[in-house]
């Protein structure tokens, strides 16, 4: 038996990139940020860190190397929220805005954390009048797209459940007349996971 598709973003949904980014900070200039802002969306405002710009900033990003895609924390309870679904018979595919050359290093990150994901797409991180994501979900077709990040609704088709993680609200994109094509939102993928098993029907593994 086929089993359905499941899709979930990574950064946000199952993986801490608010710490990855940290830690990336004290790599690059060998200081550990402080905690700014707890309930901040964006890493830039979460951490006590300064904006960057020519020099430094092109110094910063050669630390989001394939090691930093390899390495990043999961999020407390998102691996017990995969094994949930996986257990009730969905297939698990992360869609991912990453670049194609750290698909593999996504992959075996979230491998090597335990998550029950073997696949791994990845795609633009660009976003307009269509997700960068659209595409590859509407020929993917899951049950479901689980994402932090509203614009990249944009153009799923509707007969795929859009569920919206909405995290940390300060500075969040997640607000507008967008979200109402949104079919469910949930504060973290462990919510999402306990609502979505009580609202459908088991399936065989």
């Amino acid at each position: 038996m086929v089993k359905p598709i499941i899709a979930l973003d990574a950064d946000g949904v199952l993986l801490d990139y608010h710490i990855a980014y940290r830690s990336a900070w004290e790599k690059a200039f060998n200081h550990c940020p402080s905690l700014k802002d707890p309930n901040a969306y964006w890493p830039i405002d979460r951490w006590n860190v300064r904006k960057l710009d020519g020099d430094e900033l092109v110094h910063f990003r050669r630390f989001f190397n394939e090691d930093f895609w390899r390495t990043i924390p999961a999020i407390d309870g998102a691996i017990h929220a995969c094994n949930q679904l996986h257990d009730a018979g969905f297939e698990l595919v992360c869609v991912s805005a990453i670049e194609f050359k750290f698909e593999n290093a996504r992959l075996e990150n979230l491998t090597n954390l335990g998550f029950p994901i073997r696949r791994v797409i990845a795609t633009s991180s660009t976003t307009g009048a269509m997700s960068p994501k659209a595409t590859a979900l509407n020929l993917l077709k899951p049950v479901g797209f689980v994402d932090d990040f509203l614009p990249y609704h944009r153009g799923v088709s509707p007969t795929i459940h859009r569920a919206l993680i909405t995290r940390e609200t300060n500075g969040t994109p997640n607000i507008g007349t967008e979200l109402d094509d949104i079919d469910s939102s949930h504060k973290d993928l462990r919510t999402f996971s306990n609502w979505w098993l009580e609202s459908s029907p088991r399936l065989s593994s």
